[in-house]
């Protein structure tokens, strides 16, 4: 039997157990991908992380992405998620204040503000794809919320590494609102916003590709909203993103814009969870 450190974080919320759980195994090098896969259905969270060792001179560690459907190149809550439990296991950056996260989109920078109110903060990676969805997509976008076309203020595909297509309503309550059916629309990862007023937002994202359904609290999705809101003006300066509302979830996600262009994505993180993960050293075949 091989032991693992694990520990499982809630990401995104001061008030335990509102916001969204990431699993993290550290010293996860051996373990296979089938492995991780496997341990990935197990915890049925919408991620699981694994530390291993960086390929990359200047990052502190590598993590793998799991959901219980596969693995993702990037996501907001684990990394953040990862971050906190790292440095929580005696995890030292070769910067001080900034851990270097290497993941399969690349490097992550992750700022560590110990007295900040978001004392861990990701630079969000650049959307890889954006502009106005196709005539196509929106219809089954609105298929799947039950609203008219007309119900839709702004549109935009906004994909930083999972496949976002996002859309604004008229307000926060048109948001909170909806209630969708995926029946016939369930291959694509919504985003829907309204503004509860001008520094902040009520957001929610529906992953039923995952067999996840209402995601608690997004970390990429907040990530490339936020870059969508400041690139084309429709918000200033920093501002807070409402999640989870309907699904009795209190997450809050700071979205800042950065000098030099970027854009910050923070929250609060909390070990919830904490001990050893036991993987045997035999494996029967996946049934």
């Amino acid at each position: 039997m091989t032991h693992h450190r694990f520990a499982q974080v809630d990401v995104f919320s001061d008030d335990p157990y509102l916001g969204n759980p990431v699993a993290v195994v550290l010293d996860a090098d051996g373990l296979s991908d089938d492995r991780m896969r496997r341990i990935a259905r197990w915890t049925n969270l919408s991620e699981t992380t694994f530390i291993v060792a960086p390929t990359a001179d200047t990052a502190d560690y590598r993590i793998r992405i799991f959901t219980p459907g596969g693995e993702l190149p990037f996501a907001g809550h684990p990394t953040l998620g990862t971050a906190h439990a790292w440095l929580e296991n005696g995890g030292v950056p070769q910067r001080p204040g900034v851990i270097v996260q290497e993941c399969a989109a690349g490097l992550v920078e992750v700022r560590h503000e110990p007295e900040s109110p978001a004392p861990l903060s990701f630079t969000a990676p650049p959307t890889t794809r954006t502009g106005p969805l196709p005539d196509d997509v929106l219809t089954r976008i609105c298929t799947a919320l039950r609203i008219g076309r007309g119900d839709v203020v702004a549109h935009q595909w906004v994909v930083n590494g999972p496949q976002w297509a996002a859309v604004q309503l008229q307000d926060a309550q048109a948001a909170l609102d909806l209630v969708p059916d995926f029946s016939t629309v369930n291959d694509l990862d919504i985003g829907v916003f309204g503004f509860r007023d001008t520094t902040g937002i009520e957001i929610r994202a529906f992953t039923p590709s995952d067999g996840i359904g209402e995601d608690p609290v997004t970390g990429s999705l907040n990530a490339s909203v936020g870059q969508w809101l400041f690139r084309t003006g429709k918000i200033r300066g920093p501002y807070t993103a409402f999640q989870g509302t309907v699904i009795h979830r209190a997450g809050r996600v700071r979205v800042t814009p950065a000098d030099d262009g970027t854009v910050r994505v923070g929250g609060a993180t909390t070990t919830l969870f904490r001990g050893v993960a036991e993987t045997p050293d035999r494996w029967l075949p996946n049934p």
